[in-house]
């Protein structure tokens, strides 16, 4: 490890047990392994508790948090919540790097030296992390419909920690990954995905939770970040041209809606809802913009 940047993986995860040994084997291949990886089985119901406790056993620089099973699960603000608990395990350990993980991708043994690679080039750049794939007949496909260009899908985060420290962690909210590449930027940082590095996702994105319910579940963390009416207008008035047509729009536009209706707090930090806004307008103006 001498030399190479010391890393920190926390990797929440719940009734996984068919994807998470691929996980597993994909960070045993490392060529820079992490200093510590904290995965924390937000209380499984399958095999996937023994899974890790059988990996624990095998390699000092794995450790596991337990918890509860509350029943369900809980996307979003269950995410963070599980996040720090790993998190509180860190303690006064030394490392460069903050990495987010899931536990349903497979990965190539230099996707980490990779992903460093594109942080040692730019010290600007304060969030990265690889492509999210589907395998389909024609290979491994990203899945970058609507993202911005300075998101980082929330299966894999690598966070900088000067920019960890300045943005102040995650936020216990729907849409948390988008609010802290909006918290970075404003704060002068660069977020972005690096398409190169291809990263396989075992199982569907938001296939948990059903198609519709992800997508009123995006609608009303875009409400929640603050999204301006105008831009969220042009938003889903674009999905409704994309796959599964009309139905990706209805459930956007009705989840932020639905958040306005009951009036759900917006994230409680005004300066971040102008700088987001100001963003968007400058992009629905033809300006230059970090969408």
């Amino acid at each position: 490890m001498n030399g190479h940047p010391q890393y920190i993986v926390i990797t929440p995860v719940r009734n996984e047990e068919g994807n998470f040994p691929h996980t597993i084997v994909s960070f045993e291949r490392q060529t820079v392994r992490p200093a510590l990886w904290v995965i924390v089985d937000d209380g499984s119901t399958d095999r996937t508790a023994a899974i890790i406790d059988e990996a624990v056993a095998r390699h000092d620089w794995i450790k596991v948090v337990h918890r509860p099973d509350r029943g369900f699960r809980q996307p979003g603000t269950g995410v963070v919540q599980a996040f720090n608990d790993g998190f509180a395990l860190v303690g006064a350990r030394a490392w460069d790097y903050l990495v987010k993980f899931d536990g349903d991708l497979a990965f190539e043994p230099d996707y980490f030296a990779s992903c460093f690679a594109h942080f040692d080039r730019d010290s600007r750049l304060g969030i990265g992390g690889g492509l999210i794939c589907q395998n389909t007949p024609a290979g491994l496909v990203g899945e970058t419909l609507g993202d911005p260009a300075f998101h980082v899908r929330g299966a894999t985060k690598i966070y900088r920690r000067a920019c960890w420290e300045q943005i102040g962690g995650l936020h216990m909210a729907p849409g948390w990954d988008t609010l802290d590449e909006l918290k970075a930027n404003q704060q002068g940082w660069v977020t972005r995905t690096f398409p190169e590095l291809k990263i396989h996702q075992l199982k569907d994105t938001g296939s948990a939770d059903g198609r519709w319910r992800n997508l009123v579940k995006n609608g009303l963390a875009n409400h929640i970040t603050g999204y301006h009416p105008l831009f969220m207008l042009a938003k889903c008035a674009k999905r409704t041209f994309a796959p599964p047509y009309l139905v990706a729009s209805a459930g956007l536009g009705w989840g932020y809606f639905k958040g306005w209706l009951q009036r759900v707090p917006r994230v409680p930090d005004p300066d971040l809802i102008r700088y987001v806004r100001g963003q968007q307008l400058r992009k629905l103006s033809g300006r230059s913009s970090i969408w």
